[in-house]
């Protein structure tokens, strides 16, 4: 399993046509994209393009993923392969039960 930490990302959400995206960059590097289609469309199979991770996931989940990046450190892109059978995905590590949100000293 190919497993890369992710530290930042960039919201794209387009009119018209275009989809929402989220790019996701791991050292400097766009590594990864997350494309959300709209509810009911068959998705396309997760891929590689160009060196870049493109999962697909449909659009009730984008809340989710916006989450998991904004609230969660350290975060992980996951990709295991193409087609049926493959899991890929973001994930984090493991947590501490209860361990809550850190909020920043005020």
């Amino acid at each position: 399993m190919s497993l890369t930490r992710i530290d930042a990302y960039e919201v794209f959400y387009s009119a018209n046509a275009f989809s929402p995206r989220i790019a996701l960059k791991g050292a400097g590097n766009y590594i990864g994209m997350l494309v959300f289609l709209p509810n009911g469309a068959t998705l396309p199979a997760d891929t590689v393009t160009k060196g870049q991770v493109v999962l697909y996931y449909h659009l009730d989940h984008y809340h989710n993923a916006i989450d998991l990046l904004r609230n969660e450190k350290p975060v992980y892109l996951f990709y295991n392969g193409s087609g049926p059978g493959f899991e890929n995905g973001i994930k984090t590590m493991i947590e501490k039960v209860g361990e809550g949100e850190i909020t920043p000293a005020q």
